[in-house]
């Protein structure tokens, strides 16, 4: 079933190649790398240790992501953000890979007053990543957001997608899909699979639970958190038809767990969740088997 891989996220420090062999043999079969803040190391350098283990075990790299939220600033940070993003475009072939992720930046401003940053900080940026067979995916996280103001990442819904592809009519900009940030504001993520697939290059395998309950009592702005980010098995989704509908989408690619975020399994049960989460996720994905000649 390789069409749709099942993996996790890593963050790249100076322990990872560690961290990797220990838990490749849990049965990850992709990796998502994350460079948090900058580069901790630089990713070639990094690239030439890690390749070699994951073609040693068969797994694959499916995705380099930076971490910032400078990179739309007007500002010296915001300069050697872009120059970081450059230099990721650059180095996806390192990995053997052609997706890269992050998000956009965003100035504290309503989503539709940053597009005309958006699209003359990213048009370069994007049209790099063409010429090398890259495709540049946004996560939709709102990072702490709303419409009206926030910072970090202006790809937080599908109002915004509208906006974006449009100031970029190109093709290899796209998004790091997560229903987990739809589920949080009340959105359906189901529906989303079948208008925006094909924009979907990369999928964070993170769940959600909506505590009704709560939410009914307290409302959306109250004293009490009425939404739990959640490893896959642990939240509202299902998963059999969040595969289903991607596959059905023509949805080629990799799920990887974002862990360190479920109020449960976290601490000492961090790995337990995750992979008894990428247990359930090959569950759902199903193993193949071939038709008979």
């Amino acid at each position: 079933m390789q069409d749709i891989r099942l993996g996790t996220l890593v963050n790249v420090n100076e322990n990872t190649e560690n961290y990797v062999r220990q838990i490749i043999p849990y049965g990850f079969e992709s990796f998502s790398f994350i460079f948090n803040g900058g580069f901790p190391r630089k990713p070639a350098e990094f690239a030439e240790k890690i390749m070699p283990i994951l073609k040693e075990n068969n797994v694959v790299a499916s995705s380099i992501c930076l971490y910032l939220g400078e990179t739309m600033d007007e500002n010296e940070a915001g300069d050697k953000a872009r120059e970081n993003w450059r230099e990721l475009i650059d180095s996806a072939n390192l990995f053997e890979t052609n997706v890269v992720c992050g998000f956009t930046g965003r100035l504290d401003k309503s989503i539709p007053d940053n597009i005309e940053r958006f699209k003359q900080v990213w048009t370069p940026l994007t049209e790099q990543a063409a010429a090398k067979g890259v495709k540049i995916g946004f996560e939709n996280c709102n990072m702490g957001g709303i419409w009206h103001h926030g910072r970090f990442n202006i790809a937080i819904n599908p109002a915004a997608w509208e906006l974006m592809f449009n100031a970029i009519p190109l093709d290899n900009i796209g998004l790091q899909w997560e229903p987990c940030h739809q589920m949080v504001q009340l959105i359906d993520p189901m529906p989303q699979i079948g208008e925006w697939a094909k924009r979907f290059f990369h999928i964070h395998g993170k769940d959600a639970t909506i505590r009704r309950d709560i939410l009914s009592k307290y409302g959306f702005y109250g004293t009490k958190t009425f939404a739990f980010h959640r490893t896959p098995g642990f939240g509202d989704s299902n998963w059999t038809d969040i595969i289903s509908e991607l596959r059905r989408n023509g949805f080629k690619g990799s799920i990887d767990i974002e862990g360190w975020h479920d109020p449960v399994y976290r601490g000492e049960l961090e790995m337990t969740g995750q992979v008894n989460g990428l247990n359930y996720l090959k569950r759902c994905r199903g193993e193949f088997y071939p038709n008979p000649a």
